[in-house]
């Protein structure tokens, strides 16, 4: 059932947090279990976590979640103030991380505006049994110390309660509303967004609590300036309940990114303001309380006594990093990307360039600098580093040792490289199933590593590193290698092979096992042996322009390295003319160009063009007969052939004349070229400096029509 969220920033924000708590939840565990146990300051991270998962998913009512993050808090806080000796650190680490998933399946229905629906009666149940055994077997916790594990944070100031009377459910002896009136100010954190938004989910639950509720800034929910309000002078709420001093005072302290919180009971006639009628809410900047005594209900001597306990933040504090929406930077890098082709059409038009002014080219020179500047900055912004994207590799391979009874040690190297962020969210699944195939496939029993001198723990090594303008990813395993003639039998039996298996090289091969169907596993397991998975790796890393290569040797290891760009947005290509049409060939594929001899050209058997360059021969491409263009030069000997190369294929592209290399922005073609006409060759198409179009084209699609 799809769900109709009504504050649509605030879920965004819910799920950025808990997805980081996770992540990094899940780096302690991992670390924890490598190390052998969990350390004090592990399982105070780990409580504090959970606390906090608790804390958001209780304030935006996901109370399934909230009731296993409980479940969980209660499990960490048992061991924080036992400190049991002889836990069972393995059976803790499978109970949080099945935690840590059933969470990311409620968050990931939650993303996709469905309910969090998910049953965690199960997992609740399995906490309780563990936290019943191991009070039984280390003995009951200190009731006392867990209800009193916060208070220091807060000033609470502990003033005479009123002792409630029995005179009517709602009304005591002076005809006043029954129960107790408090005043809550709270201070958020500095590095805490959204202000308004927290605040009214917070004035939301307590809603459920309280009789009658008021706050200031009273239009929150509507008005976001009223966060930049909150941020400077803190968010109030004045209420009556009838709830207990302490239940009450509990609630608050759950509150997340809270850096100073006043909690104080007052008389019921504070209140009393609030009850009349209001004129309509003044801006953020003029906010005016309904008396003198509201805008300052804490006694100067109170205040005094506070201070010192809670001082407030210097303004000279300043913020340092701020979390951005991801369409918001696209939207930036299409902005800077429209300026840069402006800025060519602007300075390469041949009107502008007879200007005769020194102090307009000086202008342009600059003007050309500074866009060049703003291109790189927005670009830096855009690249993430790997470091994320490598760890989480680290819960694949100890589920899969755990599960296969292997140890397998992960080795990551060069993961502070960064990369755009859109690439990273297609190279997640491809190193995935890598690490996986390594660890079924690949790496040996213990048995058999030991009988062939090897370790016991087999080893997988992830490496990223720059490498020009792309960036490789190196996994390297030191297991058994790959099977030619065992991936041969199966392309047969399978119908795989494109061409003879003389023909073929070691790494040709060998990347058959990424080819879809492809599985060497005689038996279907949870890992592998259904033929798909390893097809991801080559379909995910096409769409982002990159290439995959496979090295192997029997009985020492695989080695499959992917070689990806820095980014999509902005290539550097040569500009090429066929016919009336322009072509856009990226750099980084360009081995040389060059104007055959008439000698050199030749048919092959099968009737192909090919030219000869160095005792070498490369099949040729002629653009205007692949693209039917007319008008085009036909001869050899008067265009122009481009050596391209990618993957290993090598293609020689035949054009009218080279126009110039240009850094070009690119745009994404119609979907009615993608979709209805399916032309191959073109990956995107880019506008310029003189108007027209070019369309950028896509050499791996080019290399499969004339392959060496």
């Amino acid at each position: 059932m799809t769900r109709n969220f009504e504050n649509e920033p605030m879920v965004e924000v819910y799920i950025f947090e808990t997805i980081q708590n996770l992540e990094q939840l899940e780096q302690v565990i991992i670390c924890s279990e490598k190390n052998g146990g969990f350390t004090p300051d592990d399982v105070s991270e780990i409580f504090r976590f959970m606390h906090t998962i608790k804390g958001s998913s209780a304030m935006m009512l996901f109370d399934n979640i909230e009731k296993v993050a409980h479940a969980m808090e209660d499990v960490f806080y048992y061991i924080r103030e036992q400190k049991p000796s002889g836990l069972d650190f393995s059976a803790v680490s499978d109970l949080v991380l099945s935690c840590v998933d059933f969470i990311k399946a409620e968050i990931e229905k939650i993303t996709k505006r469905y309910d969090a629906d998910g049953d965690p009666a199960f997992l609740i149940e399995s906490l309780k049994v563990f936290l019943d055994e191991l009070r039984q077997i280390f003995g009951e916790e200190d009731s006392q110390n867990r209800s009193q594990q916060k208070k220091q944070q807060y000033y609470i100031p502990q003033e005479k309660k009123t002792e409630p009377t029995a005179m009517s459910p709602n009304q005591d002896s002076a005809g006043k509303a029954a129960g107790s009136c408090y005043q809550v100010i709270i201070q958020y954190e500095d590095d805490c967004t959204m202000e308004n938004i927290r605040a009214y989910t917070l004035v939301f639950g307590l809603a459920e609590l309280a009789e009658e509720v008021y706050y200031l800034p009273a239009d929150i929910a509507e008005n976001p300036d009223t966060a930049a309000y909150i941020r400077e002078n803190g968010f109030e709420i004045y209420f009556r309940t009838e709830l207990g001093y302490e239940e009450i005072k509990s609630h608050f302290e759950n509150i997340i990114y809270v850096e100073q919180l006043l909690f104080r009971e007052i008389e019921d006639e504070r209140l009393d303001p609030f009850r009349q009628p209001q004129e309509p809410t003044a801006p953020p900047e003029s906010f005016v309380l309904p008396e003198p005594e509201l805008a300052k209900p804490i006694s100067p001597t109170n205040l005094s006594a506070a201070s010192e306990e809670l001082p407030k933040s210097s303004g000279g504090a300043t913020q340092k990093m701020i979390s951005v929406n991801v369409d918001k930077l696209d939207n930036m890098m299409n902005l800077v990307g429209e300026l840069m082709i402006t800025e060519s059409m602007v300075t390469q038009c041949p009107e502008v360039e007879m200007i005769q002014s020194e102090n307009f080219h000086k202008a342009a020179i600059e003007l050309h600098k500074i866009t060049v500047e703003l291109q790189d900055m927005v670009m830096s912004i855009r690249m993430v580093p790997l470091s994320t994207t490598f760890v989480k590799m680290n819960r694949i391979v100890r589920d899969m040792c755990k599960k296969l009874s292997r140890e397998v040690v992960l080795d990551l190297f060069g993961e502070e490289t960064e990369v755009d962020k859109n690439i990273i969210e297609h190279i997640s699944d491809p190193l995935m199933h890598i690490i996986r195939n390594a660890i079924d496939h690949g790496i040996e029993s213990e048995q058999e590593r030991l009988s062939k001198g090897k370790e016991k723990a087999g080893r997988i090594i992830l490496e990223a590193k720059n490498v020009g303008s792309d960036v490789m990813i190196i996994i390297k395993d030191d297991g058994r290698g790959l099977d030619k003639e065992r991936i041969l039998q199966k392309a047969r039996e399978n119908d795989l092979l494109t061409k003879p298996e003389a023909e073929m090289s070691d790494r040709e091969i060998f990347k058959l096992i990424l080819l879809p169907g492809f599985s060497t596993k005689e038996s279907i397991t949870e890992f592998s042996g259904r033929g798909v998975g390893m097809d991801v790796v080559t379909k995910n890393l096409e769409e982002v322009g990159g290439t995959v290569l496979v090295d192997s040797e029997i009985d020492r290891g695989t080695t499959i390295t992917l070689k990806i760009p820095l980014t999509l947005a902005i290539v550097e290509g040569m500009n090429i003319r066929v016919g009336k049409s322009r072509y856009t060939i990226p750099i980084t594929t360009i081995s040389e160009s060059f104007r055959p001899n008439l000698k050199d050209c030749m048919m092959d058997p099968d009737n192909n063009e090919m030219v000869m360059v160095r005792g070498q021969c490369f099949p040729i491409l002629r653009l205007h007969k692949h693209y039917q263009i007319k008008n085009a030069e036909t001869d050899l000997t008067k265009g122009i052939l481009i050596m391209v190369e990618q993957d290993e294929k090598v293609i020689c592209v035949f054009a009218d004349e080279l126009l110039g290399q240009q850094q070009v922005v690119v745009k994404a073609l119609p979907n009615y070229v993608n979709t209805m006409k399916k032309v191959l060759g073109l990956a995107g198409c880019t506008l310029l400096p003189d108007g027209s179009i070019s369309l950028i084209m896509d050499i791996s699609g080019l290399t499969g029509l004339r392959v060496q």
